[in-house]
């Protein structure tokens, strides 16, 4: 070393701590606590994992608890029965706001949109005045505040020129198809359900995002954990990350792969099933952190004017600190192979 003294960087030494995983092979694989929503998507993300060996490849051993609900998965959270939950990222911007030490990683950009029947004469968000407009969840739902604040952008407000109804997403789509209500803001794999019986989009979520000065989607749900468990267990979490974007490189590539999810899909048919796998692939983030927290602070500021101190919290600016930085993505893919060999 000629006596000099050589700086080691934070990503050579998560490397070197994998690579010294990889050479002991009795090592017991490190237990990771996930709460998962059985109705969601993050549950096919979850069995391509399983199918492949991508965890154990990594040395984790992922213990998953089931939830009906978002919610749950939130409580679970709050109490510490979980490690890690795939949650919206509006609860965790504004538990942020209010001094809670969540992180936040992007999983998917997916979002829903105002639906109408084919042959409604309901053109654009201006056309639903006097209406009936049917909205998944309730009045602080993040897709139906986003809708609310690209509406105002246009000159409507939403809340006062139409009849709104709240409901669960499998009420609020029957609602449509029985002509209770004339549209209806949904999540996005109801809208993909509708798409195939006869109902088309008048407002994607995404391009609500647009008008109000996004240059790209963000990314709405994410996984989810603690300051604390991070700084305690951060090559589980940089492990975790590398291995579930090895399951969407997997599903973004591989057709057969949608096959063998099927089953857990619950599509009616071939053109759902199809809807399904096209929405889930648009929405798999692709763009650097910096990148998304850059748009993200531009909806944060949209949604508190709309929604003040009792939607997003105390503080009308994002807190920097809300997305997690895992190491470059070459570098944890170079580790989860180490451990593979």
């Amino acid at each position: 070393m000629n006596g000099e003294m050589r700086t080691i960087s934070p990503v050579q030494i998560f490397v070197a701590l994998c690579l010294v995983v990889g050479s002991a092979p009795a090592r017991a694989a490190d237990t990771l606590r996930i709460g998962l929503q059985t109705t969601g998507t993050f549950a096919w993300q979850l069995d391509v994992i399983r199918r492949h060996g991508l965890a154990e490849g990594a040395g984790l051993d992922l213990k998953i608890s089931e939830f009906a609900s978002p919610d749950a998965g939130k409580l679970a959270l709050n109490s510490g029965t979980v490690d890690l939950a795939v949650v919206d990222w509006l609860w965790v911007a504004r538990a942020r706001a209010l001094g809670a030490k969540w992180l936040f990683y992007p999983y998917s950009s997916a979002a829903g949109a105002i639906m109408v029947k084919d042959d409604s004469p309901v053109r654009g968000i201006k056309d639903l005045r006097g209406r009936v407009l049917g909205i998944a969840g309730g009045p602080l739902d993040k897709s139906w505040l986003i809708v609310q604040a690209a509406a105002i952008r246009q000159g409507i407000d939403l809340k006062q020129a139409v009849k709104l109804e709240y409901g669960a997403p499998p009420l609020i789509s029957q609602k449509l198809q029985q002509g209770e209500a004339e549209a209806s803001l949904n999540f996005w794999n109801f809208c993909a359900s509708l798409e195939t019986k006869g109902y088309r989009r008048i407002l994607d979520v995404r391009d609500a995002e647009a008008t109000l000065g996004l240059s790209q989607p963000v990314a709405l749900i994410g996984y989810v954990f603690s300051e604390q468990f991070a700084g305690t267990h951060k090559g589980i979490i940089d492990r975790f990350i590398a291995v579930a974007q090895q399951a969407d490189d997997i599903m973004l590539r591989s057709d057969a792969e949608w096959d063998a999810l099927r089953p857990l899909m619950n599509a009616e048919d071939d053109r759902t099933f199809k809807a399904y796998r096209d929405r889930t692939r648009e929405g798999m983030p692709q763009r650097p952190i910096a990148a998304e927290q850059a748009d993200a602070r531009t909806l944060f500021k949209a949604l508190a004017d709309i929604g003040g101190a009792g939607l997003v919290g105390p503080s009308q600016e994002l807190d920097q600190g809300l997305y997690y930085q895992p190491p470059p993505r070459a570098e944890m893919e170079r580790c989860c192979q180490e451990l593979i060999r």
